[in-house]
């Protein structure tokens, strides 16, 4: 089950601002540089649940206002730039809300633990044969 983000969509707010990098007199002029906000504590949309899970895996761009922020600059073009936000922000929360799989224990071999013992035994053996018969000790 995934949950759809598109209902999101009109919480969302955004910003521009003037893009850096190349550009020449384009980059001075026009703001193309798109930031997507939204605010996670006042969605109406989301449970309590989901909320604390968005936090919890998406702290690091949520500040503390409780406000994720998104930014974009990779093209000359505001709708573009505003466009792969949104994939972006959509891809975020999909990931956040994704149920973690359950990890599940390994049982130790019964069968054969005197086996795996004297492997282990002969492995360190080998490797101690490798070493230099001089190093490390006072002559």
């Amino acid at each position: 089950m995934s949950f759809d983000t598109k209902a999101l969509h009109h919480e969302l707010r955004f910003r521009t601002s003037r893009s850096s990098g190349s550009g020449g007199q384009h980059v001075n002029k026009v703001e193309t540089r798109v930031e997507l906000l939204f605010d996670v504590k006042d969605s109406n949309l989301l449970f309590e649940k989901q909320k604390q899970l968005i936090r919890q895996r998406l702290k690091s761009r949520i500040n503390k206002e409780g406000v994720l922020i998104i930014s974009n600059q990779e093209s000359r073009s505001q709708a573009r730039n505003k466009d792969a936000a949104i994939a972006h922000f959509d891809e975020l929360i999909k990931k956040a809300l994704r149920p973690r799989k359950k990890r599940k224990k390994v049982k130790r071999l019964t069968a054969h633990p005197e086996k795996r013992l004297r492997n282990k035994k002969r492995r360190s053996e080998k490797k101690s044969m490798r070493e230099n018969p001089r190093a490390g000790r006072d002559y």
